[in-house]
C-alpha cells in the first residue's frame, strides 16, 4: 500500500470514531490490502471471502483500455471476462454478505474493493448487481448504507476524509 492510501485508512477510521460509529461486525475481504486497510483504520475485521474483489479471470492485470484495444465494445458491467466473473456472479456473493449482516443486530463495516462495493451498494439498493456501475467510488471514501423504513437507502457516498 502507499503512503497516500494508509493516510487515507488512517484519516476514514478517525472519521468514522469522531463521528461516534461502533461496528458489532466488521468484515474485509481476505486480500492482504483490504485487510491491511482495515487494520489501518483501527478496526478488526473478520475475513469475508464473499467481499473478494470481482474475479478479473483471463483480464486480470491488464488495463481496460488495453482490452479495448482488441475488444472495442468491450464493458465491464455488461460482459464480465472470460474465465472471470459478472456482475450477476458477483452479485450473488454479495447478496450473501448483505444476508449476513441483516441477521447481524448492529452496524456492519466492510472494508473491500471498489468494483464489489459498488455490487453491494446496488444490491443493497434492490437494483440489479449491474446498476453498480452507477456508483463511483474514490479510493479510501468512506460509503454509509442504511435504511429508510423498509427499502435501502445510501445515507453517505464517496466521501474522502481529510489526512489527520
Amino acid at each position: 500500500m502507499l503512503p497516500e492510501g494508509e493516510g487515507q485508512a488512517v484519516a476514514a477510521g478517525a472519521y468514522l470514531r469522531s463521528a461516534g460509529w461502533t461496528f458489532d461486525l466488521v468484515l474485509t475481504s481476505p486480500l492482504r490490502r483490504a485487510a491491511d486497510t482495515c487494520r489501518l483504520t483501527g478496526f478488526t475485521g473478520e475475513t469475508e471471502p464473499d467481499l473478494m474483489e470481482w474475479d478479473y479471470g483471463g483480464y486480470e492485470g491488464i488495463a481496460s483500455r488495453q482490452i479495448r484495444e482488441e475488444r472495442p465494445d468491450w464493458d465491464l458491467w455488461e460482459h464480465g471476462v472470460p474465465e472471470g466473473e459478472r456482475a450477476a456472479d458477483v452479485g450473488r456473493r454479495v447478496d450473501r454478505v448483505i444476508e449476513r449482516t441483516r441477521r447481524h443486530p448492529g452496524d456492519t463495516l466492510c472494508v473491500a474493493h471498489g468494483h464489489v462495493l459498488r455490487v453491494l451498494t446496488a444490491r443493497w439498493l434492490g437494483l440489479p448487481p449491474i446498476a453498480g456501475r452507477l456508483f463511483l467510488l474514490g479510493v479510501g471514501a468512506v460509503c454509509v448504507l442504511g435504511r429508510e423504513g423498509s427499502a435501502g437507502a445510501v445515507e453517505l457516498w464517496n466521501f474522502v476524509p481529510d489526512p489527520v
